[in-house]
């Protein structure tokens, strides 16, 4: 470890996890930033951090810190971690990145400018279970991958007001949840070719529920479902002319999937031995491509997070989601 002293920006449940599993890998978390003293007080209370700022700011600025978690709503992700990348950090930004490509890109350039690390904290990725489902897959076991399926539901809350019904905020199931399976599907198969969505929006203009179907090298296939209106299985498969991978609810946390060959034979179960949520894996690797001075992990590259946004807007173009903050905004 690089011995990283972290930063938390904004004081919201997704930064109570990640600070309780930065407690539990035992990484130095040394401040914390929100819009009010009071807030920062009772965070760092909370997790026994030396330093509350009431402003992001001033946690920018403190000489004590040297990466910063973006953990703001989605269209607060580009400025937040702009002013961090602008005060010499690096960051971990809570995904979705931002709310399309060209902000995306935006933060790209910077941080190469600057040397700095961006990394998008799409946590499922750097779990035990996807680490051993990617080796599998490295092996050949599964043959040719034909299918990829993934779905993340929730039944969250019809409240116009709530942030995953407020496009302002980046609402939609899209930016929110979908954000794991479309990430999941270029994990195992890559770039898609082609790209079909359908979407129900509610009201406000957001989408509830949103469905895609990709094409990718070689003809394989990927679908994507995701809710915020109805929970359903919230889980996954890899399918290949050889064995087929079925990763159990909830797929995108610690959880067992099995490697099962066509005539219903299980070649192997693997099942997740995981202290706490398991967020602090993906600051450790943070961690180590700061030491060993890389600025575009193997596992995922600031390159494919552009590139993922950019998917994420052909198919908000498709099912006709605009948000009102889209764009670069340096203001």
């Amino acid at each position: 470890m690089t011995g990283l002293r972290w930063g938390i920006l904004a004081t919201g449940g997704i930064a109570g996890a990640f600070a309780s599993d930065l407690r539990t890998a035992g990484l130095d978390l040394v401040a914390v930033g929100s819009r009010s003293q009071e807030s920062a007080d009772a965070f760092a209370a909370r997790f026994d951090i030396a330093r509350a700022h009431p402003s992001y700011e001033a946690l920018v600025a403190d000489p004590e810190v040297d990466i910063i978690y973006v953990s703001t709503p989605h269209p607060m992700h580009h400025a937040n971690a702009r002013l961090a990348l602008e005060a010499g950090k690096h960051v971990l930004v809570e995904k979705a990145f931002t709310v399309d490509r060209a902000q995306a890109e935006d933060l790209q350039r910077l941080a190469a400018e600057r040397g700095l690390l961006a990394m998008e904290a799409m946590w499922t990725r750097y779990l035990p279970h996807m680490v051993r489902i990617r080796e599998i897959l490295a092996a050949g076991t599964l043959g040719d991958i034909r299918v990829v399926t993934a779905d993340h539901t929730q039944k969250i809350s019809s409240d116009p007001a709530h942030r995953l019904n407020a496009l302002e905020l980046g609402g939609g199931a899209l930016l929110d949840l979908g954000i794991y399976p479309i990430s999941f599907v270029w994990d195992v198969l890559g770039a898609p070719a082609d790209i079909t969505a359908t979407a129900r929006l509610i009201e406000t203009g957001a989408d509830a529920e949103v469905a895609t179907i990709m094409t990718h090298d070689g003809g394989a296939i990927s679908t994507t479902i995701s809710s915020s209106r109805a929970a359903g299985p919230n889980a996954a498969s890899i399918i290949g002319t050889d064995a087929r991978i079925d990763i159990d609810r909830v797929w995108y946390t610690p959880t067992t999937f099995r490697v099962v060959q066509p005539d219903g034979t299980v070649v192997e179960e693997y099942v997740s031995q995981v202290e706490g949520r398991g967020m602090q894996y993906q600051a450790e690797a943070a961690e180590r491509l700061v030491r060993d001075g890389i600025l575009e992990g193997d596992i995922l590259p600031i390159a494919e997070t552009v590139a993922i946004m950019g998917t994420l807007d052909e198919i908000r173009a498709q099912i006709g989601v605009r948000y009102p903050n889209e764009g670069v905004n340096h203001g």
